[in-house]
């Protein structure tokens, strides 16, 4: 069955916008994890908008053993104040994942991915460290992408495709055009012997569809959403209903 990552990120934004230690992340994850989800993912920024790196090191003591633990982030950004940078963070707690996304402090979200033709030669250095640190490397990537030859032979293990395009198709009553460009993206990537992955904008209303569509998919990474429907129906209610519809 394709796993399910929640991303806490949406939780931190909470704690932080109020100060203090609640709602607390590791409570969280206990919930979800609880509830069945295979993993939990974080993207920690320099500028600390959400998770925090004494976020990521409690959070690595609490899932060891117990469920994929996917970290998120810009590798060529910076070191400031507490944040050390992402290879070093990876270097502190050894995820399982770690998913490389192009964004910077001016994105409120992440928005695009790597270019593999022009980025791949300047993600060969990163992904190797990465690598010999034993953690599987993903790069964020757009439908329509191409490269992913070159993605393996750098040692890249999986891509996780942009979905937010998809998303805003489907909710405006025509996705067939962008998920038909997932659904291509995914099979090629496949083809070149990486495993698939995707996220953003995914929801109870789209996520079945998009699964139906694409075979061999390997993980999803949910968090604005879950947790935005989770003020309705409890956060553990909503990661059983995302698992049933990845059934």
């Amino acid at each position: 069955m394709t796993l399910l990552s929640v991303n806490l990120n949406k939780i931190a934004v909470l704690r932080n916008a109020r100060g203090g230690r609640e709602p607390d992340l590791c409570r969280a994850a206990q919930t979800c994890i609880e509830a069945g989800c295979g993993g939990i993912t974080v993207h920690p920024r320099p500028d600390q908008r959400h998770v925090r790196p004494a976020d990521v090191h409690a959070l690595a003591a609490m899932l060891r053993g117990r469920v994929e633990y996917n970290i998120e982030g810009n590798p060529f950004a910076e070191p400031r104040g507490d944040y050390p940078g992402l290879i070093e963070l990876a270097r502190q707690v050894r995820p399982t994942q770690v998913t490389l996304v192009p964004d910077d402090d001016g994105q409120i979200t992440s928005d695009h991915g790597f270019d593999l033709h022009r980025d791949i030669a300047r993600l060969r250095a990163v992904v190797g460290v990465l690598v010999d640190l034993g953690c599987r490397v993903s790069l964020f990537v757009d439908a329509g992408s191409e490269g992913f030859d070159l993605a393996t032979v750098i040692g890249v293990r999986r891509v996780e495709i942009y979905t937010g395009p998809y998303a805003h198709a489907f909710a405006a009553g025509h996705p067939g055009p962008a998920l038909e460009a997932c659904v291509d993206t995914a099979r090629r990537a496949q083809q070149a012997g990486l495993g698939v992955n995707a996220g953003h904008d995914l929801s109870q209303a789209n996520l079945g569809t998009f699964k139906a569509a694409i075979p061999g998919l390997a993980e999803v990474s949910i968090g604005h959403a879950l947790i935005g429907e989770a003020l309705y129906e409890g956060l553990a209610t909503s990661v059983r209903n995302y698992l049933q519809i990845l059934r």
